[in-house]
């Protein structure tokens, strides 16, 4: 009998701040995540399905809310975009990066995600940032740099 007071295990094999919705729908999730009238645990629940779903559709969804007001979901989209390791989150992600009005810790996250999707398209931009006037962003680039040439040296096994 499966121990119901444990929360569910992410497939990414994180612990999650919020459980995933049990919603697959995925313009109800995107609303959800947009609407900044939710609770933000609610907004997690739904940000954690779309992750889970995957796929193009859902990077659409999750980048669509990089114009929240609240840094801390923008930081959490960037993060489970890079859980994704989905290329078609680059453009978003390098967006975030760029922009010298974006939060911080959005920024820092959005470098570390590109490192961890592992596309070496990013590799460009993320050198670019190595010299970011912000030393966490650009600490997060020299990070995402190593990751990239790490995963480009085919040695897959982070241990």
């Amino acid at each position: 009998m499966p121990d119901s007071s444990k929360p569910e295990v992410s497939p990414f094999e994180s612990v999650d701040p919020a459980p995933p919705s049990e919603s697959k729908n995925l313009a109800m999730l995107q609303n959800i995540l947009c609407d900044e009238n939710q609770k933000m645990f609610q907004r997690m629940r739904a940000l954690f399905a779309l992750r889970n779903i995957g796929g193009n559709d859902s990077v659409d969804a999750l980048a669509s809310a990089f114009n929240s007001n609240s840094a801390l979901l923008k930081h959490e989209i960037a993060y489970v975009l890079g859980q994704m390791q989905n290329s078609h989150a680059l453009p978003c992600l390098i967006d975030r990066l760029a922009d010298n009005e974006e939060n911080v810790m959005v920024r820092h996250e959005a470098a570390e995600a590109l490192g961890a999707i592992g596309d070496q398209r990013a590799m460009e931009v993320l050198s670019a940032f190595v010299k970011d006037n912000e030393i966490v962003v650009a600490e997060s680039c020299e990070v995402a740099i190593d990751l990239l040439n790490y995963v480009a040296s085919n040695n897959l096994d982070y241990s």
